[in-house]
């Protein structure tokens, strides 16, 4: 079994499709671990082509948000915008799609969690140390997260919980190993890791095998039609710099 292991889509559906044709005949499945909507300007879109795959998806905390699960005045002003904008957008067959999306979920030795096994829907696991306390709340060997839109392995190195980051290699295929680790594919539509091309994985479930990508998409159309809604110009231009 390959899977399409992907995250913080956040409704731009040109890093969304274009990921789906670089990833083309390479998956048999997908993950999704969150944050299909926010930020970008095809909430409905995003949902609706995934909904046409076979999948897995988690609950982020912008599908929370738009589903008025999480306080958004706890984002900052332009992302409140944009959750107000997504949930004044968003169907209400969608709507009932991201209010059924769990938030956590083990598969043999995987467990899927959108921000943390420790907290799922809002720890940003940033650096090793956040990395090491969240260790010991899964019982598999590996765990994909996302929510920081910055692809990296955490890996455990010993009973007393030392921890190291590892660098994603991209085009590489990787044998996990039988190690512990915390792994993030980064973000299909908005990195972070000033890299502005789209984030994503492919994993060989049997064999413990994990393949990072990037993909250029057309930023531009994603641009302009958050122009054309009048989105929040900061979130505009964050895009084509990947932060």
């Amino acid at each position: 079994m390959r899977i399409l292991v992907i995250s913080d889509i956040h409704a731009n559906l040109a890093a969304f499709e274009t990921v789906l044709k670089d990833a083309e005949g390479d998956w048999d499945y997908v993950w999704c671990l969150g944050d299909v909507v926010g930020y970008g300007p095809d909430p409905n879109e995003c949902c609706d082509l995934l909904k046409t795959l076979p999948h897995l998806c988690l609950a982020g905390n912008h599908d929370w948000a738009a589903l008025d699960r999480l306080d958004s005045r706890t984002f900052n002003a332009d992302a409140r915008r944009a959750v107000s904008w997504t949930q004044d957008t968003l169907t209400a067959e969608n709507t009932a799609f991201l209010q059924a999306l769990p938030t956590t979920f083990v598969l043999g030795k995987y467990t899927l969690a959108h921000a943390s096994p420790r907290e799922p829907i809002w720890e940003y696991i940033l650096d090793p140390l956040i990395a090491a306390l969240n260790f010991p709340h899964f019982e598999t060997q590996y765990c994909f997260v996302g929510h920081t839109h910055t692809p990296i392995i955490f890996r455990l190195l010993d009973d007393r919980g030392d921890t190291e980051a590892i660098q994603p290699v991209y085009r590489e295929p990787q044998h996990l190993n039988g190690q512990r680790l915390i792994l993030n594919p980064g973000s299909v539509g908005q990195p972070r890791d000033s890299n502005k091309d789209a984030s994503y994985g492919i994993l060989h479930v049997q064999e413990a095998i994990f393949e990072y990508r990037r993909v250029p998409y057309p930023i531009k159309t994603t641009q302009d039609k958050m122009r054309r809604f009048d989105m929040p110009e900061r979130l505009i231009t964050r895009l084509e710099h990947g932060w």
